[in-house]
């Protein structure tokens, strides 16, 4: 396992932490390295996730997001998009494929356990943004048989489905645009209750968020959220979502993504602002052309990476934020990997037991530790393929 100062200074502080009984990450990301010919997932120095740093680490599942990044809603671009699908899609399944002996492709919670009793990885697919989808619902359909088990709506900006938390500017996004959900994104979680998808409800905007929770006869999961009472981001779930999250049965996997544990400094946020003027954006306003996309994300990155990355302290601040407002019950942890992920002490697979560790130090019992790995968040997943529509049979889609 690698070794880090932050690690060095818990094991004066404290003793080893036993290995909590299962570990599950509910949303890590794939690297760029998966589209490689050949790329398995077994070794990888360029991503925060491989095969051997989970065993390394004790993790022993995590939800891998087929993901592909907003952009416009014109024909060809969802074309490129779903080609881009298929490829992502193709790499997470190749984790169990080309490994074997190291992992299997998990469907539901007796399979992620199964594969826990068995000494393998359990890989869960997931899916974050369902712009790619087009106005087709039967397009959720062919992704449930590939595997999907965990689906959000949205990413950063808004879609035909719903608004996000964080409108894309760049792109044109006024926010609000449809109210929350749209009609389309209504019968979106229909059919994903329908099938037994859980529903995600990280980066929505307020007013979708509480349409889904409305709407849905399953509890949901925040797969990557962190609370907006120590952070005031509206990518962060505040009190009144936690207290919705936790009256439908569901749970809120706190993230270790440094923006949304740490408040950033009154220069970062200023040099962000002058950006975005000088690029000329605003609620509404016209979208950059892709060249000028391109390069104002790079610019946007540029600022925002100089702020200090938060620590495993921080994050476990949220947790208990998280617990005391609406139980161990319901939250959990989670990484977002290979996506701006990481905190000091928690920075690839292979050091989740700092997290454990810091848990211990603030008085978690082993028994709520096993619930903030991997209790809750099989106990929604098992939640939503009970209430599934049982007379439901999923569309048969041709692969586009």
């Amino acid at each position: 396992m690698k070794t880090s100062l932050f690690a060095l200074s818990l094991s004066l502080a404290v003793a080893p932490a036993a290995a909590q009984t299962l570990a599950i990450d509910p949303h890590v990301d794939l690297p760029k390295s998966a589209t490689a010919p050949g790329w398995s997932g077994k070794a990888d120095p360029t991503s925060q996730f491989d095969l051997d740093r989970a065993r390394a680490g004790d993790l022993n599942a995590a939800a891998i997001a087929l993901f592909v990044p907003q952009g416009t809603r014109d024909a060809p671009t969802l074309a490129r998009a779903q080609a881009e699908l298929r490829v992502r899609d193709g790499a997470i399944h190749a984790i169990a494929e080309r490994n074997p002996a190291l992992a299997v492709f998990a469907r539901s919670p007796a399979d992620v356990r199964d594969a826990a009793a068995r000494g393998k990885f359990a890989v869960i697919e997931s899916f974050l943004n369902a712009w790619p989808l087009g106005n087709d619902l039967d397009q959720l359909d062919y992704w449930y048989g590939r595997g999907v088990r965990i689906l959000g709506l949205v990413h950063a900006g808004n879609n035909q489905f719903a608004d996000s938390s964080r409108p894309a500017l760049q792109l044109g996004d006024t926010p609000g645009e449809n109210g929350g959900l749209s009609p389309l994104g209504r019968a979106a979680v229909r059919r994903l209750n329908d099938l037994g998808v859980l529903i995600d409800v990280s980066q929505l905007s307020d007013a979708a968020f509480d349409q889904v929770l409305a709407l849905s006869r399953a509890p949901v999961i925040a797969s990557h959220s962190d609370v907006r009472g120590l952070v005031d981001n509206s990518r962060n779930l505040s009190d009144g979502q936690l207290d919705a999250l936790k009256a439908k049965g569901g749970v809120v996997a706190i993230n270790a993504f440094s923006a949304y544990l740490r408040a950033r400094s009154p220069e970062t946020l200023a040099a962000v602002a002058a950006l975005q003027k000088q690029y000329g954006l605003k609620p509404g306003g016209p979208a950059l052309a892709a060249d000028r996309q391109a390069e104002y994300d790079q610019r946007f990155h540029d600022i925002v990476g100089r702020e200090p990355r938060a620590s495993v302290a921080d994050l476990v601040n949220a947790v208990d934020y998280a617990v005391k407002r609406i139980g161990v019950d319901h939250v959990a942890l989670s990484s977002d990997f290979n996506h701006g992920g990481g905190v000091d002490g928690w920075a690839d697979v292979g050091e989740i037991a700092n997290v454990t560790a810091e848990l211990k130090r603030r008085g978690y019992r082993d028994a709520d530790i096993d619930k903030l790995w991997s209790g809750n968040v099989l106990r929604v997943w098992q939640a939503t393929i009970d209430a599934r529509d049982q007379a439901y049979r999923p569309v048969a889609v041709a692969r586009r």
